[in-house]
């Protein structure tokens, strides 16, 4: 049914994703689908990585690490932005469209008050894409 799944990562926060992480792994097996990991970083110094390059190859470790642990395919994609806090729902969408992906696996938060004034990201990238979303929220 599915053929590529983009999960958008964030390297300084995986312990906050392990079911979305657990989900992807599943899915992936589930379909047969190959799986692209997406993160964005800033081209400066930032806590996960001193430049663009470092975080490349760290993205790069935890894809290799994480195909091998749970035998699937698949890819980094790592992102430039000037600032991915503002630009991630543009960044994810534009990925979508890089990639090729049928379906987007990413972590949500439990919804607030917050998401009244602003929408959440899966919720406006669910909002602007074909492909499908899962949100998934912590148990």
């Amino acid at each position: 049914m599915f053929q590529h799944i983009m999960a958008p990562v964030d390297l300084g926060h995986l312990s906050k994703l392990t079911r979305a992480l657990a989900i992807t792994a599943e899915e992936a097996k589930h379909h047969g689908a190959r799986v692209t990991f997406v993160a964005a970083t800033t081209p400066s110094p930032s806590p996960v990585a001193h430049n663009p390059e470092e975080f490349g190859r760290k993205l790069g470790g935890f894809v290799a690490d994480f195909a091998a642990q749970h035998g699937i395919t698949a890819a980094a994609h790592p992102i430039i932005s000037h600032d991915p806090v503002t630009d991630i729902d543009d960044v994810l969408l534009k990925a979508i469209d890089e990639i090729g992906a049928d379906l987007v696996i990413m972590a949500s938060h439990k919804p607030g008050l917050a998401d009244y004034f602003w929408p959440s990201n899966g919720g406006k990238i669910a909002s602007h894409t074909g492909a499908s979303i899962m949100l998934v929220r912590d148990a």
